[in-house]
């Protein structure tokens, strides 16, 4: 503001130690005296509050976009390994139809299936699996 602004005169009630720290500063800066620091202050301190405002503002608005895009994303996870499922489940029926494995075949293969995929972390390679068939590994 200029110094030609209208200026309205009021009393305020501070603690004697902010006083002083006042008074010490005003010894060492641009300000005069007492009215332009507190001026100073104010106008530094209620921008901090507009500026708080809006940063609240745009967090909320953040937060509501990212909430929106990662509800998204997992629908879409959600139908496509619901896909993968029925896919994998008719897999599963032809080869069942198609081979003749017997009970115990099968708990073992159960068993080896499920310690190897958390070995690899559910990393399935059909590479592998056809050399470890093929007793090539």
């Amino acid at each position: 503001m200029s110094g030609n602004a209208e200026k309205t005169k009021f009393s305020i009630r501070v603690d004697t130690d902010l006083v002083e720290l006042a008074d010490a500063y005003i010894a060492d800066s641009t300000v005069k005296n007492r009215t332009e620091l507190i001026e100073d202050a104010l106008r530094f301190y209620l921008g901090f509050l507009t500026t708080k405002k809006a940063e609240d503002y745009l967090l909320q608005s953040l937060s509501s976009v990212m909430a929106g895009t990662v509800q998204d994303t997992e629908n879409r996870l959600a139908r496509m390994d619901f896909k993968v499922a029925v896919e994998l489940s008719k897999l599963c029926h032809v080869i069942a139809y198609t081979h003749d494995v017997d009970e115990d075949a099968l708990r073992k293969l159960h068993l080896k299936c499920l310690d190897e995929v958390r070995r690899i972390n559910g990393a399935v390679d059909f590479e592998d699996a056809y050399k470890y068939q093929k007793r090539e590994t």
